[in-house]
């Protein structure tokens, strides 16, 4: 073994901005992450909806309705942890 290899990998200064850029990329991956959770949140959802639906045919219209308004709000959701991915991972190349 080369002990000055060793003692100079050991005074290696690490760039901040490096550093902070990985950071961002990983926050990145993780953010994508976030949109897969409001897709389950839909199917679950619309399972349960056409389930009401088929037991209750005569609320089909206000069971639709409040499908429709969750889903545009977990829609939502996903959308803006696509955003924040899209934000880190732009930050994360630069």
């Amino acid at each position: 073994m080369d002990h000055q290899l060793i003692a100079q990998a050991g005074s290696a200064a690490i760039d901040p901005t490096a550093l902070i850029k990985s950071y961002a990329l990983i926050g990145a991956a993780i953010a994508v992450l976030g949109v897969a959770g409001p897709g389950i949140g839909i199917g679950l959802a619309g399972g349960k909806a056409l389930e009401g639906m088929a037991r209750q045919p005569e609320m089909a219209g206000k069971l639709l309705a409040n499908a429709i308004i969750i889903a545009a709000l977990m829609e939502a959701l996903g959308l803006l942890a696509f955003v924040i991915a899209i934000l880190l991972f732009s930050f994360g190349t630069k």
